[in-house]
C-alpha cells in the first residue's frame, strides 16, 4: 500500500493538481490510519507522530505524489457577541472549559454542544448552529513551527 510519511508545505510540493481527502476534525488528528482520497486512491497516513492536519496540508505519498488535506463540514456553533469585550469574556468560558474553539474575525466556532451553546447564550451570546470547517486554534504546547508539534517536559 502506497504511504504518506510526511507533511509538506504548499511550496515545497509539485504544482501539478493535488488529489483531495476531506476529513472533519476529529479524524485529523492521526498518526496512522488507513485512508481513501476523492478520487479513490487508497493510501496509509504513516506519520513519525501523532499530528494535527491543517486544511492547505500536503501529504508527500513514497510514489512521488502528494494529497491535499480539507477540512470538512461539519455541525459547528457559531457564537458572536454584543462587543469585542463580551466576545473575549465568551471565549475565556470556553477556554476555561478546554473546548477547541476556533477564533474568527468576529466570532468563536465550536463543535456543536447543546450544553455550551445554552452556557454562551446564558452569558448574553448568539449562536447559530451551522455546517461549516472546523480550524481550531492549536494548544499551548503546540508548536508554532508547521507540523512540529512536540513539547519537552521539565
Amino acid at each position: 500500500m502506497i504511504r504518506a510519511t510526511h507533511i509538506e508545505e504548499i511550496n515545497q510540493a509539485a504544482e501539478s493538481e493535488q488529489d483531495i481527502i476531506e476529513l472533519d476534525f476529529d479524524l485529523r488528528h492521526r498518526r496512522r490510519m488507513s485512508m481513501t482520497s476523492f478520487s479513490g486512491k487508497q493510501f496509509l497516513l504513516d506519520l513519525h507522530k501523532a499530528t494535527v492536519l491543517k486544511d492547505g496540508d500536503l501529504l508527500a505519498l513514497d510514489d512521488g505524489s502528494y494529497i491535499t488535506v480539507r477540512a470538512k463540514a461539519e455541525r459547528v456553533a457559531e457564537i458572536t457577541a454584543l462587543n469585542t469585550q463580551h466576545l473575549v469574556q465568551i471565549a475565556w468560558h470556553l477556554g476555561n472549559r478546554h473546548l477547541p474553539t476556533q477564533i474568527l474575525e468576529h466570532s468563536l466556532r465550536i463543535l456543536d454542544d447543546h450544553v455550551i451553546v445554552e452556557l454562551a447564550q446564558g452569558l448574553g451570546a448568539q449562536v447559530e448552529i451551522i455546517d461549516a470547517p472546523f480550524q481550531p486554534e492549536g494548544g499551548a504546547y503546540e508548536s508554532t513551527q508547521p507540523h512540529n508539534h512536540g513539547h519537552g517536559h521539565v
